[in-house]
Protein backbone atom coordinates (compact mmCIF):
# COMPACT_ATOMS: atom_id res chain seq x y z
CA UNK A 1 0.00 0.00 0.00
CA UNK A 2 1.27 3.44 -0.92
CA UNK A 3 1.32 6.07 1.82
CA UNK A 4 -0.01 9.63 1.52
CA UNK A 5 3.52 11.02 1.44
CA UNK A 6 4.66 8.61 -1.28
CA UNK A 7 1.56 9.45 -3.33
CA UNK A 8 2.22 13.18 -2.99
CA UNK A 9 5.88 12.72 -3.95
CA UNK A 10 4.88 10.82 -7.11
CA UNK A 11 2.46 13.60 -8.09
CA UNK A 12 5.09 16.22 -7.23
CA UNK A 13 7.71 14.56 -9.45
CA UNK A 14 5.23 14.31 -12.33
CA UNK A 15 4.38 18.03 -12.02
CA UNK A 16 8.03 19.13 -11.71
CA UNK A 17 8.91 17.18 -14.85
CA UNK A 18 6.56 19.38 -16.82
CA UNK A 19 7.04 22.85 -15.34
CA UNK A 20 10.03 25.05 -14.67
CA UNK A 21 10.46 28.66 -13.63
CA UNK A 22 12.50 31.35 -15.36
CA UNK A 23 13.42 34.88 -14.34
CA UNK A 24 10.63 36.28 -16.52
CA UNK A 25 8.05 33.69 -15.40
CA UNK A 26 9.08 32.13 -12.07
CA UNK A 27 7.57 29.03 -10.51
CA UNK A 28 5.20 29.82 -7.65
CA UNK A 29 5.52 26.85 -5.31
CA UNK A 30 3.33 26.19 -2.29
CA UNK A 31 4.17 24.20 0.84
CA UNK A 32 1.41 23.42 3.26
CA UNK A 33 2.04 22.14 6.78
CA UNK A 34 -0.60 21.41 9.39
CA UNK A 35 -0.35 24.89 10.90
CA UNK A 36 1.31 27.16 8.30
CA UNK A 37 1.39 27.74 4.55
CA UNK A 38 4.47 28.95 2.67
CA UNK A 39 4.89 30.22 -0.89
CA UNK A 40 7.99 31.05 -2.94
CA UNK A 41 8.71 32.45 -6.38
CA UNK A 42 11.62 30.42 -7.76
CA UNK A 43 13.84 30.96 -10.82
CA UNK A 44 14.86 27.36 -11.57
CA UNK A 45 17.43 28.33 -14.23
CA UNK A 46 19.46 30.41 -11.78
CA UNK A 47 18.46 28.35 -8.73
CA UNK A 48 17.28 31.41 -6.81
CA UNK A 49 14.25 32.32 -4.76
CA UNK A 50 12.99 35.69 -6.00
CA UNK A 51 10.34 36.27 -3.32
CA UNK A 52 8.82 34.32 -0.46
CA UNK A 53 6.23 34.71 2.24
CA UNK A 54 4.43 32.58 4.79
CA UNK A 55 1.57 32.61 7.25
CA UNK A 56 3.84 33.01 10.25
CA UNK A 57 2.67 36.01 12.22
CA UNK A 58 -0.87 35.94 10.80
CA UNK A 59 -3.07 34.61 13.57
CA UNK A 60 -6.62 35.72 13.01
CA UNK A 61 -9.02 33.84 10.77
CA UNK A 62 -9.43 30.31 9.54
CA UNK A 63 -6.66 28.48 7.70
CA UNK A 64 -8.35 29.25 4.37
CA UNK A 65 -8.60 32.97 5.19
CA UNK A 66 -4.96 33.01 6.27
CA UNK A 67 -3.95 31.31 3.01
CA UNK A 68 -5.79 34.05 1.09
CA UNK A 69 -3.84 36.71 3.00
CA UNK A 70 -0.59 34.93 2.07
CA UNK A 71 -1.70 34.89 -1.58
CA UNK A 72 -2.31 38.63 -1.52
CA UNK A 73 1.07 39.20 0.15
CA UNK A 74 3.01 37.18 -2.45
CA UNK A 75 1.19 38.98 -5.28
CA UNK A 76 2.19 42.33 -3.77
CA UNK A 77 5.83 41.24 -3.39
CA UNK A 78 5.88 39.87 -6.94
CA UNK A 79 4.50 43.08 -8.44
CA UNK A 80 7.07 45.11 -6.49
CA UNK A 81 9.78 42.89 -8.00
CA UNK A 82 8.35 43.44 -11.49
CA UNK A 83 6.87 39.94 -11.86
CA UNK A 84 3.38 39.70 -13.36
CA UNK A 85 3.27 36.11 -14.69
CA UNK A 86 4.10 32.92 -12.81
CA UNK A 87 3.85 29.16 -13.27
CA UNK A 88 1.80 27.66 -10.42
CA UNK A 89 3.28 24.59 -8.70
CA UNK A 90 0.81 23.05 -6.27
CA UNK A 91 3.61 20.76 -5.06
CA UNK A 92 1.55 17.56 -5.18
CA UNK A 93 -1.32 18.93 -3.09
CA UNK A 94 -4.87 18.76 -4.39
CA UNK A 95 -6.14 22.07 -5.78
CA UNK A 96 -8.78 22.83 -3.17
CA UNK A 97 -9.00 24.36 0.27
CA UNK A 98 -5.95 26.36 1.32
CA UNK A 99 -4.05 25.88 -1.95
CA UNK A 100 -7.00 27.10 -4.03
CA UNK A 101 -7.61 30.02 -1.66
CA UNK A 102 -3.98 31.11 -1.96
CA UNK A 103 -4.05 30.84 -5.77
CA UNK A 104 -7.31 32.78 -6.11
CA UNK A 105 -6.03 35.57 -3.86
CA UNK A 106 -2.79 35.78 -5.85
CA UNK A 107 -4.83 36.10 -9.06
CA UNK A 108 -6.91 38.87 -7.48
CA UNK A 109 -3.67 40.55 -6.42
CA UNK A 110 -2.58 40.83 -10.06
CA UNK A 111 -0.59 37.67 -10.85
CA UNK A 112 -1.34 35.75 -14.04
CA UNK A 113 -0.99 31.97 -14.23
Amino acid sequence: MISKIQRRNKIKARIRGKISGTAARPRMTVFRSNKQIYVQLVDDLAGKTLAATSSKGIEEGTKIEIAAKVGEAIAKKALEAGITEVVFDRNGYLFHGRVKSLADAARKGGLKF
